[in-house]
């Protein structure tokens, strides 16, 4: 296989898949981890490496793999390696191309980049894909082969969900990254504190399953991934320990992820479920949910303004309430904008460079 992304938590957790099920990993991607990617490089010695920057090449260890430097890079070990299936756990917009690549040369995608979907989901329709997270995973187990009616996924809740809500605003990037149940990258920690994430995985389920009937609320304990109503009235629930692996060894083999136990069994006996409506209150940015489910071409200026204002907020240049201030700022900017004019990767590509320019606008105006 292909992995891009592979120093992230989906990449670690998809290499202890591979070795479980004895799968060659023919190539990894990584970004500026190079002491992590040293390691994977000893251990799975694959044949092609890609690095963010060539400037780190001197970092590496030696070794029987030909070396690849950025975005190029990635796009030329897709085109050119053998391995018939890509991994993209990338974070943000960089990931859309690799996916799009993977997809041009026939290639599965097990795709854990929700920002492709997020962004072009309609340019992946008919696609051989196969979604790396917890909630479409546990969607499509349920729902497969049987008439939806609905479809749910559940929220943690993030950092600040029993948080004082005039304290929300001002919350430290310590607290923010403080996740109850997951151990998780620092942009979709974020994510999950403001919901901005569950709103990525709604229009994710929305072009996976190709329905507008998808609502989300709080389960805290990560327990409930996902549930689906039928036509027939009932509903059916998805419950499973917090642990990526399962998802991605599905995505990896569909065949021998059945019988491999990934995760330890739940004593149904202990289990506590609540479920809880998410409060716009306390995210601001649950108010979107409509909109970008009639008009899911808005993903793009959601992700683009949500990857400024997060990167700024974890650089210190404004506070944790100022994220969903900019992002539903941006949104009613575009309200005009003709979303049916994105139609190929260019015009996608310029509307999130515009929508980045603005956002870093709005933050210089607004520490």
């Amino acid at each position: 296989m292909i992995l891009l992304g592979s120093t992230g938590s989906i990449g670690t957790n998809t290499l202890e898949v591979a070795q479980t099920f004895n799968y060659e990993v023919e190539s990894l991607c990584a970004g500026k981890n190079i002491a992590l990617l040293n390691q994977q490089i000893h251990t799975f010695k694959p044949k092609n490496v890609c690095i963010a920057d060539k400037a780190d090449s001197h970092k590496l260890i030696a070794g029987n793999y030909k070396l690849f430097f950025g975005e190029s890079g990635i796009l030329d070990i897709i085109e050119h390696s053998k391995s018939p299936l890509v991994v993209n756990a990338l974070v943000g917009f960089a990931g859309l191309k690799p996916s799009l690549k993977a997809l041009e040369c026939g290639k599965k995608l097990a795709l854990a980049n929700k920002e492709s979907l997020v962004n072009a989901g309609w340019l992946f329709r008919n696609a051989n894909l196969t979604p790396i997270d917890s909630e479409h995973f546990s969607l499509w187990y349920l729902s497969h082969t049987r008439p939806i009616a609905k479809l749910y996924i559940t929220a943690s809740g993030g950092a600040f969900r029993d948080y004082p809500l005039d304290s929300i605003p001002t919350a430290s990037i310590a607290d923010a990254l403080k996740h109850p149940n997951w151990q998780m990258g620092h942009k979709i920690t974020i994510d999950s504190a403001t919901m901005a994430n569950k709103l990525f995985e709604i229009l994710e389920a929305r072009w996976l399953f190709d329905t507008n009937a998808i609502d989300a609320f709080v389960e805290s304990s990560s327990t409930a991934h996902a549930l689906v109503g039928l036509k027939d009235g009932s509903l059916t629930m998805h419950l499973s320990r917090p642990d990526m692996k399962l998802p991605i060894a599905y995505a990896l083999d569909s065949t021998l992820a059945p019988t491999t136990p990934f995760v330890p069994e739940l004593d149904p006996l202990s289990l506590r479920l609540e479920f809880k409506p998410i409060c716009e209150k306390r995210y601001p940015l649950w108010a979107l949910k409509s909109e970008i489910l009639s008009t899911p071409q808005k993903g793009i200026v959601l992700n683009a303004s949500n990857e400024v204002a997060v990167n700024a907020f974890l650089q210190n240049k404004i506070n944790f309430g100022k994220i969903s201030e900019l992002v539903l700022k941006l949104m009613e900017d575009f309200v005009d904008f003709d979303f049916t004019s994105l139609t190929d990767i260019e015009s996608i590509s310029d509307l999130d460079s515009k929508v980045r320019v603005k956002s870093q606008e709005w933050i210089n105006t607004n520490k």
